[in-house]
């Protein structure tokens, strides 16, 4: 079954809600998922990153996407407006997870695209993400048309606290100039 893709209000974001994001999250750090987060990941911790979260989606800051299949919530990705005021263009796209049992079956893509789409109708012209090198994300966003713009060797940790390299892709969501619009100067 494919998943359905929603964007959470922050009035959903509540202790059910809480609980399954947190069971995605522990479950990619269980699985050696670089994302902030040592092993072993504690519910009480996963619940707080979530709360804050919400928080942040409450205040606008962040739009937060879920996947959901036959009911239960197996990916999320969320959607930070830059909050720079010389960037109002601009956003990332953060903590793109999917829980390992329901990897390979198209979600991740289907979570890029609609948070993309979500990017846009916010008049966002440019994203910007990192990922672990050389894993499933890092393949995924080249194939997704995401520009890779380096390396970083070190630059995080993973679960159990060796060192991981990261690299950093952007996006540009702004419309290719048209025919007319390129001749002026």
């Amino acid at each position: 079954m494919t998943a359905i893709i929603r964007t959470l209000p922050a009035s959903e974001i509540a202790p059910p809600m809480i609980a399954a994001l947190s069971a995605v999250l522990i479950d990619c750090v269980e699985g050696g998922a670089s994302v902030s987060f040592m092993h072993p990941l504690t519910r009480a911790r996963a619940d707080a990153f979530w709360q804050g979260v919400a928080a942040r989606v409450a205040e606008g800051q962040t739009e937060l996407l879920i996947a959901e299949r036959d009911g239960d919530v197996v990916g999320t990705v969320q959607l930070c407006h830059a909050v720079q005021e010389n960037q109002p263009h601009r956003a990332d796209v953060a903590k793109m997870l999917v829980q390992r049992r329901a990897r390979r079956g198209g979600i991740g893509a289907a979570l890029m695209r609609a948070v993309e789409a979500r990017a846009r109708a916010a008049g966002k012209t440019l994203l910007v993400l990192d990922t672990v090198t050389g894993r499933e994300g890092e393949r995924l966003y080249a194939r997704m048309g995401w520009t890779r713009v380096g390396v970083v060797p070190g630059y995080a940790l993973f679960p159990d606290g060796a060192p991981c390299d990261t690299t950093f892709f952007y996006k540009s969501l702004a419309a290719a100039p048209s025919a007319a619009m390129a001749g002026r100067g």
